[in-house]
């Protein structure tokens, strides 16, 4: 097992150890693709949500924020497009009877081509230090231009065959000798269309039911109120609108834990701009958002633009904000340029005029848009798994750490007592009733003061506060960083402005 495969167990195990993630319905053997966030995982959960809606809606004054139903008129669908084109290539194998997504079996084998490609980059790269160049040596070293010219070939083809002949994908899947991961055997099926969207029923009576969809995306309810929203602020171009909520996808293969579920979250904002804009603003939100991820602190080594070759058919630019996950580096975020194609296509279905009437040209049109989705999931999965590390320690020992940022951990601090006498737990108490008004955080007195201090490392609590008999002659107490270790004393009145200074989002999203 390679070490990527161990630390993502690492990560499953430890997410359920600790209250983060559960698996659903688990006493009864579970349920595929669906999580329950336990108490420390919704707390986390709410955090990156509350971040992104403060850099989003709280602090753009022209951008607001929308809460649509999950159930909608099914004509959404068909107008969208998902009705008829919100498909997946399926293929099963006949001896394994274990389903894929094609499209997937192949992206994968070009993963394996591309890991050679980066290990050959990495190799050179330490070779030539500051002199080297990584494009021109793609295009010098004969073994990574080959490399890079096949990945390049194989991924033309793919998108050609998805969008004219599904019996090719199948003779690629084929040429390139992909085995199923479960059995090695390559005895495939036919490739077939398969729809993503759940249906259900709204109704009294089986028979008068009308039958609709769980929102496969939350796009379309921004686009369905976007009059609704525009004339009720009365907000001019450009003008975003963001939304965050649940989102079904019945998926062929729900894998890499929450990386990919059946049902999801999602942080939405659709961007409003005059036709001709809209390229400018795709720029400007590709670095606005990257600007964000980075603000977390978490290398910018682990993210990268990836461009679409091929874009999706309401879109004439995209892009994504790829990070590091155990598994590879996976989209986390798009930007799509999606011209006018959602708003046109439900005035289209509707009968009703979706038209914005500019009154310094005195003309109405149609706004292009500009979408930034990022999976909260996806988020939550890569914040965890970039925490989660093990230290070895000078004394020879080591410990499990989750460094979260402190803006963004579930209980930011834990007031600990040394002691079970002389009064410590009085005073502990104290403070943490004081504390408790302004922030999520903990009581523990069981153990020894480094057991305790190692349960909170393995929790990402980020402050460890620890009452003492000094305490009690100079009202002082030792905090620990939870990330360097070290500790400081300062007065129990200042540990509150300690803690705002430490963890405030103000002083996180001002790092970009």
């Amino acid at each position: 097992m390679t070490n990527q495969q161990d630390h993502f167990k690492n990560i499953i195990s430890h997410a359920k150890e600790y209250g983060y993630i559960f698996q659903s319905s688990e006493i009864y053997d579970g349920l595929s693709a669906v999580y329950d966030y336990g108490q420390n995982g919704t707390i986390l959960k709410n955090n990156i949500r509350d971040y992104w809606w403060k850099s989003m809606v709280q602090l753009n004054e022209n951008i607001v924020g929308l809460d649509s139903a999950i159930l909608m008129h099914p004509k959404i669908w068909k107008a969208s497009g998902h009705v008829d084109a919100f498909n997946d290539p399926l293929i099963d194998n006949k001896d394994s009877k274990k389903r894929y997504r094609a499209d997937v079996l192949v992206e994968d084998y070009v993963a394996k081509i591309e890991s050679k490609i980066q290990k050959e980059v990495k190799k050179a790269n330490s070779r030539y230090g500051e002199n080297f160049n990584k494009d021109e040596f793609i295009k010098t070293n004969p073994r990574v231009k080959q490399y890079y010219e096949r990945k390049n070939i194989i991924l033309k083809r793919l998108n050609t065959s998805l969008e004219n002949d599904l019996s090719d994908v199948k003779s690629l899947i084929e040429e390139l000798e992909i085995a199923c991961p479960e059995s090695g055997s390559r005895n495939w099926t036919d490739v077939k269309q398969f729809n993503l969207m759940f249906g259900t029923k709204l109704g009294a009576s089986e028979d008068t039911a009308t039958e609709l969809y769980l929102r496969p995306e939350t796009a379309q309810g921004i686009f369905v109120n976007f009059l609704n929203v525009q004339k009720s602020n009365r907000m001019k171009l450009p003008f975003g609108i963001a939304q965050t909520g649940k989102a079904f996808r019945n998926e062929i293969v729900a894998r890499q834990f929450i990386f990919r579920m059946r049902e999801f979250e999602q942080m939405e904002m659709q961007f409003f701009v005059k036709p001709g804009e809209q390229k400018e603003w795709y720029e400007k939100w590709k670095k606005t958002r990257l600007s964000w991820h980075l603000s977390l602190g978490m290398g910018q080594d682990n993210y990268r633009f990836h461009a679409h070759e091929k874009v999706a058919h309401y879109a004439d630019a995209a892009t994504d904000i790829q990070f590091r996950f155990p598994f590879g580096f996976k989209e986390l975020e798009g930007i799509h340029s999606r011209t006018n194609f959602d708003l046109s296509q439900h005035e289209e279905f509707s009968g009703k005029k979706i038209k914005y009437f500019d009154p310094e040209k005195n003309e109405s049109f149609i706004p292009y848009v500009i979408e930034t989705s990022i999976g909260l999931d996806r988020m939550f999965l890569a914040v965890f798994s970039w925490a989660l590390c093990t230290e070895k320690l000078e004394d020879g020992s080591s410990r499990k750490v989750l460094k979260l940022p402190s803006v963004l951990s579930p209980i930011k601090a834990s007031i600990l007592p040394l002691l079970k006498k002389d009064g410590l737990p009085k005073i502990s108490k104290e403070i943490y009733n004081d504390l408790k008004w302004d922030y999520n955080i903990s009581y523990d007195e069981k153990d020894a003061v480094g057991r305790r201090y190692r349960r909170q490392d393995a929790l990402g609590t980020p402050f460890c506060i620890t009452v003492d008999h000094q305490t009690k002659e100079d009202n002082t107490v030792t905090i620990r960083d939870r990330d360097s270790m070290n500790q400081e004393r300062i007065l129990i009145n200042e540990i509150n402005g300690y803690l705002d200074k430490k963890i405030n989002s103000k002083n996180w999203l001002q790092k970009n």
